[in-house]
């Protein structure tokens, strides 16, 4: 592989991460001005998800990405109380559901409630889409296109997830470098990343222990109940063959008793000498999660409670090999954007892809690691690609508003060689 791409963005690493350390006196105007309230800003009144549960295996496994997408928009109609004929658009964050899931998005939306004056659209920005999904809301709203929306995430990794969810390149794509780059396995790239940054296994092993213990704490405490709308659903026993229903009240990757020694008994998942393996990597999961959204006048005019604002959005290419620095070019311009930096900070929710790619964005940019995903991350609760993106503006609001903390950054990497990430301000 030529140097001269990874270069070019190393280099775009080192001069927008050096507005993290700078620049204090402006951040002291921006965070302040950050906290402001006007009548225009972009609200947040109500957001939640579904448990995350293991696929294949879950509680969740036998349910279709769009029936999970039904569950958490009428946990949302019923916890927000909000006027489902209010409601203008619902943009839907999928990744592996044919079809994008449009059709059986825009039928969920119609059985949880919504009018059919309430339109519906799925995207596809890989692991951001739940994000992306939000954010178009947003700016939507922003623009004066609808006056109330919601982002959300569907995904059904159980039924959905296999070699299928990516087409055959051709020549067309394969005869260019760094387009057939793109088709290289995420955990190989990490794997390569781990080694060519020089994070060791031990630091990733001791990274996602660290994970599940904050996670099953977490869960032990309730601090997760407040963002959760259990679902109730038909379940498979695969011992018996037995059809159940069941109702899903928690995440069920969760586990007890990981620690570093653990973890470093599972062999490598990529390679006979590699540092990736099943325990320090995102968990395939089922879930989704949905976030109401609306200008601060508008919810004000119909008594909607406010728990949060967003506030800008980042989003960015890197090199397809380098698909796992994306949050380190992601985080620095949307900062910069609202003219804080890193010490603003209260809590970050970067997506636990590997614990090699995490470890290496939270060191790139100098983030305290304390303040890095509280309650636990994706390795101890699950990825369903395209609802990550959403379910981290529940988890973030959440801990923030319990802990008295303000400012808020989500952020992940985006397979193909991309990065997302976006402030929020709790209430």
């Amino acid at each position: 592989m030529a140097n001269q791409a990874p270069n070019k963005a190393q280099e775009r690493l080192s001069q927008v991460a050096d507005h993290l350390n700078n620049g204090s006196s402006a951040s002291k105007k921006g965070k302040s001005s950050l906290l402001e309230k006007h009548a225009d800003d972009v609200v947040i009144t109500c957001a939640l998800r579904t448990p995350f549960t293991k696929g294949g295996k879950g509680g969740l496994k036998d349910t279709q990405a769009a029936d999970l997408l039904h569950g958490a928009l009428k946990a949302l109609l019923d916890r927000s109380k909000i006027d489902p004929n209010l409601v203008q658009d619902i943009a839907v964050g999928a990744v592996l559901a044919p079809g994008g899931g449009a059709t059986e998005f825009r039928a969920a939306a119609l059985a949880a409630g919504f009018p059919v004056t309430t339109a519906t659209k799925s995207l596809n920005r890989q692991c951001s889409s739940g994000l992306m999904a939000c954010v178009d809301i947003a700016n939507a709203i922003k623009s004066g296109m609808i006056d109330i929306g919601i982002g959300a995430g569907a995904e059904s990794m159980s039924t959905q997830y296999g070699p299928q969810a990516v087409s055959e390149f051709s020549p067309l794509l394969e005869n260019h470098k760094e387009s057939a780059n793109c088709k290289v396995p995420m955990g190989v790239l990490s794997e390569q990343m781990a080694k060519a940054k020089g994070i060791p296994r031990s630091d990733q092993d001791a990274f996602a222990a660290s994970s599940f213990q904050k996670a099953i704490k977490a869960q032990q405490q309730g601090l997760f109940d407040e963002e959760l709308a259990p679902l109730t659903v038909q379940w498979t026993d695969p011992k018996t063959d037995e059809e159940k229903t069941i109702t899903v009240s928690k995440d069920d990757g969760v586990r007890e008793g990981i620690t570093p020694e653990s973890l470093s008994k599972i062999r490598p998942a990529f390679s006979k000498d590699g540092s990736i393996h099943a325990g320090n990597a995102s968990q395939i999961s089922d879930g989704a999660a949905a976030v109401l959204l609306m200008k601060r006048s508008t919810a004000q005019r119909l008594g909607q409670p406010i728990i949060g604002k967003f506030v800008q959005a980042s989003i960015v290419g890197v090199p397809p090999l380098l698909m796992g620095v994306g949050p380190a070019a992601a985080i620095p311009p949307v900062l910069e954007k609202t003219g804080i930096n890193k010490d603003d900070v209260d809590i970050w929710e970067i997506n636990e892809a590997f614990a090699s790619q995490c470890l290496y964005c939270i060191k790139e940019l100098g983030i305290d690691e304390k303040k890095v995903n509280p309650k636990g991350g994706a390795i101890a609760f699950g990825h369903p690609l395209g609802v990550t993106g959403a379910r981290q503006v529940s988890t973030l609001l959440t801990e923030l508003r319990r802990t008295g903390g303000k400012v808020g950054v989500t952020s992940m990497c985006i397979g193909t060689g991309m990065g997302m990430a976006a402030v929020w301000v709790a209430e």
